[in-house]
């Protein structure tokens, strides 16, 4: 399965437009928007819209710009699934959402939600290949070295304990394109900086 995922995208109407191209270019099955989608709620007509008017399939998640009511409009409107919280299935493939959000004005998960979200994902899903998708990178990483913004512990905690094939990351810009790795997981953060990933 080929992914185009991105986060950190902040309202960016024109960028939006030219991924949704790449999207089409590249021929890929699915789009993951892992958060920051807006600039503190100023939603852009342009957000998602070129997706889905390229007949892509799209995931999204909140991120620390933007309240969790936000995606919930989004994916209503838009017909796409909020993956916070939750899980969704493709091609036998297992991709379990959490924002892991730590950090911004619109709250913050503590770290006992968020492992308990995972685990309670990760069981419904066993059996299939698990893809970990969030907004904040997991501690302990080269990113958190690379940015002033923390890790979440309890995303590593799941990470470690769970050993999904890739997670999927934003929100240190700094650090976007790095990939690393903790045991046999593959860490990505996609930032800004949109990436094709196969699964």
């Amino acid at each position: 399965m080929r992914l185009l995922a991105v986060a950190d995208t902040h309202g960016d109407s024109s960028l939006m437009k030219q991924l949704a191209e790449r999207a089409v270019r590249e021929n890929v099955d699915l789009v993951l928007l892992c958060g920051d989608i807006t600039l503190f709620d100023d939603v852009r007509k342009d957000t998602i819209k070129p997706f889905i008017t390229a007949g892509k399939r799209v995931l999204i998640l909140p991120g620390n710009h933007e309240q969790p009511l936000t995606v919930d409009v989004l994916s209503g409107v838009y017909s796409v699934r909020n993956l916070h919280d939750s899980y969704a299935v493709y091609d036998n493939i297992a991709f379990i959402g959490n924002s892991s959000v730590n950090v911004g004005p619109h709250g913050v998960l503590s770290d006992t939600e968020v492992f308990a979200s995972f685990k309670k994902n990760v069981e419904k899903s066993r059996g299939l290949k698990q893809v970990f998708v969030t907004h904040v990178h997991p501690s302990g990483t080269r990113a958190d070295a690379m940015t002033l913004l923390q890790g979440s512990r309890a995303l590593r905690k799941a990470i470690e304990e769970f050993q999904p094939s890739i997670v999927i990351h934003g929100h240190a810009h700094e650090a976007q394109g790095l990939e690393e790795s903790i045991g046999l997981t593959r860490i990505v953060n996609v930032a800004k900086q949109a990436r094709i990933i196969d699964v």
